[in-house]
């Protein structure tokens, strides 16, 4: 089986390179948190990226992270999965869409809620500003329905 990549793989690969990344998490009120990291984006074979990153835990300490994205024709999404060295879960993306523009790629997930009870359901949002400049935002869905921010990362080619 030998598939082509299609517009969708091809929006992928803007994601290819090397980044230094600067991201604020909200881990309750008034107690934003600014961490730094640094991250390798790669085609595995215009079908997919793989993005290896490395950075620091709020609070001290490292953290590395594995995120791969690709398209599924068949189900008409992006789909992928995230891993981290700070946590046990698999975070797996299914239903991943652009909007109309073409600039905004919204990843649908589950992952344990905040309360430590049960499953929530998370968005990762990446928008790209320019070819050199994208942000990574990620909510979550509370009981009542409503979607809460907690953390945007700011992507910068490295040159």
């Amino acid at each position: 089986m030998h598939s082509e990549p299609q517009q969708e793989h091809h929006w992928l690969q803007k994601m290819v390179g090397d980044w230094t990344c600067e991201f604020e998490c909200d881990m309750g009120p008034d107690q934003p948190t600014k961490t730094t990291a640094t991250a390798a984006v790669r085609s595995l074979g215009g079908l997919w990226t793989i993005s290896e990153a490395d950075g620091e835990v709020p609070g001290g300490g490292k953290s590395q992270s594995i995120m791969t994205l690709g398209y599924d024709p068949a189900k008409q999404c992006f789909v992928g999965s995230f891993v981290a060295s700070v946590m046990t879960y698999l975070w797996i993306y299914d239903g991943g869409s652009l909007d109309a523009a073409g600039k905004v790629l919204t990843l649908s997930a589950e992952g344990p809620s905040f309360t430590g009870e049960g499953l929530a359901k998370y968005q990762d949002i990446i928008e790209f500003i320019d070819d050199d400049h994208h942000t990574l935002s990620s909510r979550v869905q509370g009981a009542d329905g409503n979607w809460t921010h907690f953390m945007t990362g700011h992507y910068y080619r490295k040159k």
